[in-house]
């Protein structure tokens, strides 16, 4: 196995993992380059445990005995100190390990759907972690399929993964080109359809899944958006109190699941 230990912030063996905290850099590369930035020896074993394909690692030097074991052989393993870690990323790793992976083929929504009976549809999230952390929740309490739409922040964002802690490779997932197009898979499917929507008329207390069911989480502060409101089964909201009107959408999602797989 190629152990470099590196010095120089700019190695262009390192171009992958350059400028890792530029948003619009990232967006515009990882998908072009096919790849994604695993975060963490947590989640970079469970990454190679779900069999995705590594391509190299840059890591602090502690943390290369924990991994030597788990990392395939002849897959290139850079060493930096923490401080050049920050220069070259950008921001200070504090999970000390980092790793590029190349991006599955995503699979087609009525592969992920024909043996599910629960499911989410994510409407253009911005924020990657919740995302991250939406996956989570639903993988945590055995939701059988996600759907993403394509303005949706993007699950294999570094943030993302990061905040999934290794959900994004266990979870069936895939992307939608819009809600409608979600909405339909998941009724060509046998799913009905629930809005989680602050003013539904519905308190989630009282619902009760009944069949396949694909509950729609729309983005952050408006919500969904008013043509998926208007052609979806069934609106539940949670009770809130103390002049609290919603929560965050991540937050939202884990109530939501719970009751979604219960």
């Amino acid at each position: 196995m190629p152990v470099v230990e590196v010095t120089d912030p700019g190695d262009p063996r390192l171009a992958a993992y350059t400028r890792l905290t530029d948003m619009q850099l990232r967006m515009v590369a990882e998908p072009a380059d096919g790849i994604f930035i695993a975060e963490g020896e947590k989640v970079i074993r469970r990454a190679l445990a779900a069999g995705l394909e590594m391509r190299s690692a840059l890591m602090a030097p502690k943390w290369w005995p924990a991994l030597a074991a788990v990392i395939p052989d002849a897959i290139p393993v850079h060493l930096a100190p923490p401080e050049l870690l920050a220069d070259i990323t950008g921001y200070r790793v504090h999970r000390g390990a980092l790793a590029v992976f190349a991006r599955p083929a995503p699979p087609q929504p009525v592969d992920i759907l024909q043996s599910a009976t629960t499911a989410l549809l994510l409407e253009d999230l911005v924020d990657h972690a919740n995302v991250g952390t939406i996956l989570r929740s639903a993988a945590g309490f055995g939701v059988d399929a996600v759907l993403v739409t394509a303005k949706c922040a993007d699950p294999w964002y570094r943030r993302a993964v990061k905040t999934s802690m290794g959900a994004v490779f266990t979870i069936p997932w895939t992307v939608v080109p819009d809600v409608h197009a979600g909405l339909d898979a998941a009724q060509q499917a046998g799913f009905s359809s629930v809005a989680l929507d602050p003013a539904g008329a519905m308190s989630l207390r009282q619902w009760r899944r009944a069949g396949p069911t694909m509950l729609a989480l729309g983005t952050e502060g408006t919500g969904l958006s008013r043509a998926a409101r208007e052609v979806i089964d069934v609106h539940v909201s949670i009770p809130m109190a103390r002049g609290v009107d919603s929560l965050n959408v991540a937050a939202a999602a884990a109530v939501a699941c719970y009751a979604l797989t219960s």
